[in-house]
Protein backbone atom coordinates (compact mmCIF):
# COMPACT_ATOMS: atom_id res chain seq x y z
CA UNK A 1 0.00 0.00 0.00
CA UNK A 2 0.96 3.72 -0.80
CA UNK A 3 0.53 6.40 1.79
CA UNK A 4 -1.24 8.22 -0.59
CA UNK A 5 -4.32 10.13 1.19
CA UNK A 6 -5.70 14.03 0.15
CA UNK A 7 -6.59 15.13 -2.79
CA UNK A 8 -6.88 13.32 -6.27
CA UNK A 9 -3.77 11.62 -6.79
CA UNK A 10 -1.85 12.74 -9.48
CA UNK A 11 -0.16 10.49 -12.08
CA UNK A 12 3.64 10.77 -12.60
CA UNK A 13 3.15 13.29 -15.30
CA UNK A 14 1.21 15.65 -12.92
CA UNK A 15 -2.65 14.60 -14.51
CA UNK A 16 -5.15 12.07 -12.49
CA UNK A 17 -4.06 9.19 -12.30
CA UNK A 18 -4.79 6.41 -14.49
CA UNK A 19 -4.73 3.11 -15.71
CA UNK A 20 -2.30 0.84 -12.70
CA UNK A 21 -1.70 4.25 -10.58
CA UNK A 22 -5.52 5.19 -10.60
CA UNK A 23 -6.46 0.74 -9.66
CA UNK A 24 -4.01 0.89 -6.88
CA UNK A 25 -4.62 4.34 -5.14
CA UNK A 26 -8.29 3.28 -5.18
CA UNK A 27 -7.28 0.08 -3.47
CA UNK A 28 -5.13 1.45 -0.96
CA UNK A 29 -7.74 4.36 0.27
CA UNK A 30 -10.46 1.31 0.17
CA UNK A 31 -8.50 -0.69 2.30
CA UNK A 32 -7.66 2.62 4.62
CA UNK A 33 -11.31 3.28 4.77
CA UNK A 34 -12.56 -0.04 5.64
CA UNK A 35 -9.45 -0.38 8.54
CA UNK A 36 -10.95 2.90 9.76
CA UNK A 37 -14.21 2.13 9.62
CA UNK A 38 -14.33 -1.64 11.25
CA UNK A 39 -10.98 -1.95 12.97
CA UNK A 40 -9.14 -3.99 10.83
CA UNK A 41 -8.63 -3.65 6.71
CA UNK A 42 -8.61 -6.82 4.24
CA UNK A 43 -4.97 -8.38 3.58
CA UNK A 44 -5.61 -8.05 -0.01
CA UNK A 45 -7.76 -5.92 -2.41
CA UNK A 46 -7.29 -5.79 -6.27
CA UNK A 47 -9.06 -2.69 -8.22
CA UNK A 48 -10.43 -3.44 -11.57
CA UNK A 49 -11.72 0.30 -13.72
CA UNK A 50 -13.89 -0.27 -16.52
CA UNK A 51 -15.52 2.40 -18.81
CA UNK A 52 -18.55 2.49 -16.60
CA UNK A 53 -17.11 0.85 -13.50
CA UNK A 54 -14.94 0.26 -10.76
CA UNK A 55 -14.90 -3.15 -9.13
CA UNK A 56 -12.78 -3.66 -5.88
CA UNK A 57 -12.33 -7.10 -4.69
CA UNK A 58 -11.18 -7.69 -1.05
CA UNK A 59 -9.85 -10.90 0.47
CA UNK A 60 -8.96 -11.92 4.24
CA UNK A 61 -11.30 -8.60 5.50
CA UNK A 62 -12.76 -10.55 8.62
CA UNK A 63 -11.69 -9.64 12.29
CA UNK A 64 -11.03 -11.85 14.08
CA UNK A 65 -14.07 -11.37 16.31
CA UNK A 66 -16.17 -11.97 13.30
CA UNK A 67 -14.25 -14.89 12.23
CA UNK A 68 -15.04 -16.26 16.34
CA UNK A 69 -18.85 -15.42 15.80
CA UNK A 70 -19.21 -17.03 12.36
CA UNK A 71 -17.47 -20.17 13.89
CA UNK A 72 -19.82 -20.11 16.57
CA UNK A 73 -22.46 -20.28 14.16
CA UNK A 74 -23.82 -16.12 13.95
CA UNK A 75 -22.63 -15.91 10.45
CA UNK A 76 -25.71 -14.23 9.99
CA UNK A 77 -25.22 -11.69 12.23
CA UNK A 78 -21.74 -11.04 11.15
CA UNK A 79 -22.70 -10.30 7.36
CA UNK A 80 -25.52 -7.92 8.59
CA UNK A 81 -22.66 -6.04 10.59
CA UNK A 82 -21.03 -5.81 7.41
CA UNK A 83 -23.80 -4.57 5.75
CA UNK A 84 -24.38 -1.92 8.17
CA UNK A 85 -20.77 -0.78 7.73
CA UNK A 86 -21.00 -0.61 4.29
CA UNK A 87 -24.30 1.71 4.63
CA UNK A 88 -22.45 3.73 7.11
CA UNK A 89 -19.34 3.96 4.64
CA UNK A 90 -21.52 4.76 0.81
CA UNK A 91 -21.01 8.31 1.44
CA UNK A 92 -17.11 8.41 2.35
CA UNK A 93 -16.77 5.51 0.22
CA UNK A 94 -18.75 6.75 -3.26
CA UNK A 95 -17.09 10.41 -2.48
CA UNK A 96 -13.58 8.60 -2.50
CA UNK A 97 -14.36 7.18 -5.97
CA UNK A 98 -15.71 9.97 -7.85
CA UNK A 99 -12.66 12.08 -6.42
CA UNK A 100 -9.77 9.40 -7.76
CA UNK A 101 -11.78 8.86 -11.09
CA UNK A 102 -12.92 12.45 -11.88
CA UNK A 103 -16.49 10.62 -12.83
CA UNK A 104 -19.92 10.76 -10.50
CA UNK A 105 -20.78 7.74 -8.72
CA UNK A 106 -24.24 6.67 -10.04
CA UNK A 107 -24.10 3.85 -8.08
CA UNK A 108 -22.67 1.26 -5.58
CA UNK A 109 -23.05 -1.95 -4.52
CA UNK A 110 -20.96 -3.92 -1.99
CA UNK A 111 -20.97 -7.40 -0.24
CA UNK A 112 -19.16 -10.29 1.53
CA UNK A 113 -18.45 -13.90 1.53
CA UNK A 114 -17.88 -15.90 4.63
CA UNK A 115 -15.64 -19.10 3.48
CA UNK A 116 -13.48 -17.98 1.97
CA UNK A 117 -13.35 -14.20 3.19
CA UNK A 118 -13.77 -12.26 0.42
CA UNK A 119 -15.66 -8.86 -0.27
CA UNK A 120 -16.16 -6.62 -3.51
CA UNK A 121 -17.13 -2.86 -3.95
CA UNK A 122 -18.39 -1.52 -7.07
CA UNK A 123 -19.16 1.62 -7.84
CA UNK A 124 -20.91 2.72 -11.70
CA UNK A 125 -19.82 5.66 -12.97
CA UNK A 126 -21.59 8.33 -14.77
CA UNK A 127 -20.10 9.64 -18.25
CA UNK A 128 -17.51 12.10 -18.25
CA UNK A 129 -20.19 15.01 -18.34
CA UNK A 130 -21.20 13.73 -15.09
CA UNK A 131 -25.15 13.75 -16.05
CA UNK A 132 -25.69 10.52 -14.13
CA UNK A 133 -26.69 8.39 -17.12
CA UNK A 134 -24.79 5.44 -18.69
CA UNK A 135 -23.04 6.53 -22.28
CA UNK A 136 -25.30 6.55 -25.01
CA UNK A 137 -25.31 3.19 -26.51
CA UNK A 138 -24.17 1.53 -23.67
CA UNK A 139 -26.61 -1.63 -22.81
CA UNK A 140 -29.57 -1.08 -19.56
Amino acid sequence: MTSEQGPAMASKDGGRATGGELSVAISNRMVRLLRQYTGRGPTRARTTVGRDHVLIVLQNALTTGERTLAEAGFGDHVMLTRRRYQEVMRPEATSMVAELTGRAVIGFMSDNHMNPDLGVEVFILGPDGGTGELAEGDST
